[in-house]
């Protein structure tokens, strides 16, 4: 009888980990440092190495255990191999079969962005729901659709970059891409400072936002103050973000946007300015597509792996 499973969710500096039930409840997690030097070779075995130390700490067998699953920050196919994982220091990687080979456990990987956005579904802001896209404002926009309660990865495992979708032919700046006018400019954490120091730069009105450092947050905190310039950029980042959904709706039909990310944290403000725009763009059999915030926070990567292998 199968009683427990691992989510492990992979990042750049630590790895997250977490010992669930099969109903979803998370009995432990815990942190390990990422050694991502010499080509990020020891990540795997330090991995294995903490879960067999969980095991024994709980005195559980590995035949009570269905699976690890595991969070990658890029692609990955359906096979388990990460393609390429800059963040790691890995080219492409049998991540799936090395990990099995070491802890003698099924094991399953996924791109971290669709795997956080299982969680969400699972256990978070998306439960009772069956197809979902996770938008993740962070640093840049990742995205996680899910159709039908599984991952929409793609041919290559680069399925759900909604980030990237290009929505301004006038953009001089590149994108972290290389490209111009990706979603990501406008709607990230890092978008809502580039929009609120051009808007800063063009405009002459008062502002809270001209006494104290530009960050996502001190933008939302001033719209939320009824800021005149704040609620400006607000709209444009809504502008911004509502037909880029769109365009994602147009696409996949999903019954819910779950709205995750430091962006987010601002709470339903956010929601308030990209709803209009998405509802002006979007095509009319997505018009009554939902939207919510995400529920898990930092732990939606791990709750997602370990409904990786739960299925």
């Amino acid at each position: 009888m199968k009683k427990y499973c691992f989510g492990v969710d992979v990042g750049g500096t630590t790895v997250k980990m977490g010992l669930f039930d099969v109903e979803g409840t998370v009995l432990d997690k815990w942190e390990i440092p990422t050694r991502t030097e010499e080509s990020g070779k020891n990540i795997l075995p330090d991995i294995a190495e903490s879960i067999q130390k969980k095991l024994c700490e709980k005195s559980i067998f590995t035949e009570e255990v269905a699976g690890v699953g595991v969070g990658i920050p890029g692609p990955v196919d359906k096979d388990g191999n990460a393609l390429v994982a800059v963040n790691l220091g890995w080219g492409k990687k049998a991540v799936s079969k090395e990990l099995t080979e070491l802890l003698h456990i099924p094991v399953m990987a996924g791109n971290d962005a669709n795997v956080a956005a299982l969680g969400e579904m699972w256990c978070g802001g998306g439960k009772g729901y069956n197809s979902i896209v996770a938008v993740t404002l962070g640093t840049g926009i990742g995205g996680g659709i899910i159709i039908d309660g599984k991952i929409l990865n793609g041919f290559t495992g680069a399925g759900g970059e909604i980030g990237h979708i290009h929505l301004d032919d006038e953009e001089t700046e590149a994108c972290g891409c290389k490209g111009h006018g990706c979603m990501e400019q406008y709607g990230s954490a890092t978008g809502v400072v580039r929009l609120a120091n051009r808007k800063l730069a063009s405009s002459d009105k008062p502002s809270v936002l001209r006494d104290q450092e530009i960050t996502a947050k001190s933008v939302f905190d001033a719209v939320k103050a009824k800021d005149e310039l704040a609620m400006e950029i607000a709209e444009e980042f809504g502008f911004y973000l509502g037909k880029g959904l769109a365009i994602v709706a147009s696409v996949v039909n999903p019954e819910l946007f779950v709205i995750g990310g430091g962006v987010s944290k601002a709470g339903n403000v956010i929601l308030e300015y990209i709803e209009p725009y998405y509802k002006k763009y979007v095509f009319p059999g997505s018009l009554d597509t939902k939207f919510t915030l995400a529920a898990l926070g930092n732990d939606a990567g791990i709750y997602g792996a370990a409904k990786l292998v739960l299925g």
